[in-house]
């Protein structure tokens, strides 16, 4: 049979676990706007039933409850929920930083305006149009000499605004690069706080927390699979273990530099000294390296793993197998070049073939000579751009002698939106070939911010799902908070009764006959 004082032991069970469970409830009200807490729940176990199974058991009918005992302290986390948010997460930071790319760069160029290229060229044809009218007049001259050198001056703000952009871009690649090898340096931190923490049964659950919440962050950054191994000992059954972080592509293969090692950035060996591989993109050479223990150097080309610094590689551009450039701003630049080229290239050879102010002077380029300065290449050609004739010099007439005759400023004229250019084999006029640029980049841009108020969408409703799961409701929490406190005012009334069974045995049995 059980002693006088068993009662004593189920509520005293009974108050240390209603007590748990009440500073557990207070634990999650206090942190009920900390960001990426999740809210933890007392799991209540029965302790093991009076008397144990065996034969030298008491005769008594069955077997008594003895009471109550906190078996452990879980955080109400869905990992399922967690990889559709870090998906979404990692989208978000793709289509994002593409979309922030291409605004600015819709600033630069800024079509349509009154300040864009196409309207310069508007101006500049009109200017000839009117010199056309008047080729001995001063004035117009004048007006064709300073429309010439504004649409110069336009190629030339684009071109180093949008280096500028590039060279910004750059920049934040590499303070990306810097947050990513951060988050990973504090990912390994608190698994080696974790790793001597389980083995002695105990569950971390703030410690998962903050993890948790480092790799969130790490998987905008990135694309990552996270796999969790034992951390040995004696663990709880609930224990997360250590997590490895590996870098993977857009469907969630592992990426592999090189071939058959996979790019493990955080190692859950916890006897290798360097688990961390620090986290590099080299986007001006198609040659990867990779040092494993070290540091991962990836070449951009070929790099696939989506989130917000690939986003930035493919704006900012990189260095492809064939050793060319390209990307969203290299593109541009490139077609930004190609258009100066030969729509300098076209106007100085209608030029040279006419007559200046004089009726003598001919063979003059208007713009510099792209060609000979750059030996043949495109590029650089609309940082390079600039007028060089002087106004008298301007090529008005077709025939010598004949001041009056305005025919050759009609053909310099025609060349902006008529006549057709060889740009890089296709032919178009320059108004048409600067449209479908624009076009294109617009489309880009539509394309980008789309996506991205997509994944904005669909990364609020993974977290909503989360949260409905793990955040803390402070109207639960406080229904809570009073269940067990009437549950620790029972256990104690529970006491108080055992208490005035034992007074009644202790001081008021045995006195009769006295």
């Amino acid at each position: 049979m059980t002693s006088s004082f068993f009662g004593f032991e189920i509520a005293r069970r009974a108050l240390f676990a209603q007590q748990s469970a009440i500073h557990t409830t207070s634990h999650n009200i206090a942190n009920a706007s900390t960001p990426g807490y999740s809210r933890q729940r007392v799991n209540f176990e029965q302790t093991s039933p009076y008397p144990s199974a065996g034969l030298t058991r008491p005769e008594i009918p069955g077997q008594m409850g003895t009471g109550v005992e906190v078996g452990s302290i879980q955080r109400m986390r869905d990992e399922f929920l967690d990889i559709q948010y870090r998906s979404e997460n990692n989208k978000l930071g793709y289509w994002e930083s593409r979309a922030n790319a291409l605004e600015q760069m819709e600033e630069i160029m800024n079509e349509p305006s009154e300040h864009g290229l196409s309207k310069t060229l508007d101006r500049f044809w009109q200017s000839l149009q009117d010199l056309s009218a008047n080729p001995e007049d001063s004035g117009a001259r004048s007006v064709v000499h300073q429309r010439g050198v504004a649409v110069a001056e336009t190629f030339n703000y684009l071109s180093a605004s949008l280096k500028a952009v590039q060279n910004d871009l750059k920049n934040e690649i590499d303070v990306t690069i810097k947050e990513v090898n951060s988050l990973l340096t504090q990912i390994d931190g608190i698994n080696k706080q974790i790793s001597e923490v389980e083995p002695h049964g105990y569950v971390t659950n703030d410690l998962y927390d903050e993890r948790d919440r480092l790799i969130d962050q790490l998987s905008q950054l990135v694309n990552i699979k996270v796999d969790y191994t034992d951390s040995g000992g004696s663990p709880s059954n609930i224990a997360m273990g250590i997590a490895e972080i590996t870098l993977v592509d857009d469907e969630g293969v592992a990426i592999e530099q090189p071939a058959g090692t996979p790019v493990v950035l955080v190692s859950s060996d916890m006897t290798l000294a360097d688990r961390v591989n620090e986290f590099s993109v080299d986007t001006s050479n198609p040659i990867s390296t990779i040092d494993i223990g070290t540091s991962v150097s990836l070449n951009a080309y070929g790099f696939n793993s989506p989130g917000k610094l690939l986003g930035l590689v493919e704006s900012h551009g990189y260095i492809d197998s064939g050793g060319n450039e390209t990307g969203i701003y290299p593109d541009m630049l490139q077609k930004l070049d190609e258009m100066a080229y030969s729509f300098v290239e076209e106007f100085n050879a209608v030029h040279r073939s006419g007559y200046a102010k004089d009726g003598t002077t001919t063979n003059q380029n208007f713009f510099n000579d792209l060609p000979t300065l750059l030996g043949g290449s495109s590029t650089g050609a609309a940082e390079q751009i600039k007028v060089v004739v002087q106004k008298d010099n301007i090529a008005a007439a077709n025939q010598m002698n004949n001041p009056g005759d305005g025919e050759n400023a009609i053909d310099l004229a025609d060349i902006i939106n008529q006549t057709k250019i060889d740009f890089n084999g296709n032919q178009m006029t320059l108004q048409s070939y600067y449209e479908s640029q624009i076009g294109e980049m617009a489309v880009k841009a539509q394309e980008a911010n789309r996506m991205m108020n997509n994944a904005e969408t669909l990364k609020q409703a993974a977290d909503k799902r989360r949260l409905s799961v793990s955040a803390v409701s402070l109207d639960e929490e406080m229904t809570n908070l009073i269940r067990f406190q009437h549950a620790y005012n029972a256990a104690a009334r529970n006491i108080t009764t055992v208490d005035e069974m034992l007074d009644r045995i202790i001081n008021n049995m045995g006195l009769v006959g006295r």
